[in-house]
């Protein structure tokens, strides 16, 4: 679904990305995992059109999509939940969402697409008049992916969603991800958890100085030595 190929870019005159490729399998989670300095959000920002690309290409579907904009991306179906609390707190839930469909031209639709996203998120209609602020931490993280969902995305880019959470609700966050792709959404996730991301994904990819050093099954990557003993401390049988 997804394809990045021999991707070089960074930041003004600093480059992260040094020949980054991989290809994403469609209605899959993926997580990315790395040292700190990999490039792993950066990937991230490349792919939604916040980075400047100097070479290589992306392409979505086929289509190449290497220097589209954010909003471009958004029209592509592609949605982006960054590192960190990204609501907007003393807003109500109800508000909160309708902020991720204020660019869309059929609001009418958007407003059934709300409806559609708390069935899918029962916690969020019941607490739709509450201020988001109010919401616990796995709380606010459900909001943002149900927020990312409003207009109907067919890869969702999610960084970090474990962040200050605890594990219980790191668990739920997970799940969410899980019902997510089942439904046929593929989910592209960096999270600083490797060993239950991956226990959780379809795939996992490696990164370390901007280059794919692995890409594989997610188990297969859990059962490997190597990657045990330089990113998830220690060695992990596969379950």
């Amino acid at each position: 679904m997804l394809e990045m190929k021999s991707l070089v870019g960074g930041y003004g005159r600093v480059t992260i990305l040094n020949g980054t490729s991989f290809a994403v399998p469609r209605a899959s989670i993926t997580t990315v995992i790395g040292p700190n300095g990999a490039g792993k959000s950066t990937v991230f920002k490349a792919i939604f059109g916040l980075l400047s690309i100097e070479s290589g290409q992306i392409l979505l579907d086929g289509q190449d999509v290497t220097r589209a904009s954010p909003a471009q991306m958004i029209a592509h179906g592609v949605t982006y939940v960054p590192q960190g609390r990204n609501v907007v707190p003393q807003l109500s839930v109800l508000h909160n969402l309708e902020l991720g469909g204020i660019t869309a031209r059929d609001q009418r639709r958007v407003r059934a697409r709300i409806e559609q996203v708390m069935d899918q998120f029962p916690m969020l209609r019941q607490r739709k008049d509450q201020k988001a602020i109010e919401l616990s931490g796995g709380q606010q993280k459900q909001l943002e992916i149900a927020r990312a969902l409003l207009l109907d995305p067919k890869l969702i880019l999610i960084d970090e969603p474990s962040i200050g959470l605890s594990p219980n609700l790191v668990q739920e966050v997970f799940q969410t991800l899980i019902r997510l792709r089942d439904q046929g959404v593929t989910v592209l996730m960096v999270e600083q958890n490797a060993k239950a991301a991956l226990a959780m994904s379809d795939y996992g990819l490696v990164l370390e100085l901007g280059q794919t050093r692995m890409f594989d099954r997610a188990a297969t990557l859990l059962a490997d030595p190597r990657v045990g003993q330089l990113f998830l401390g220690g060695h992990v049988e596969a379950a």
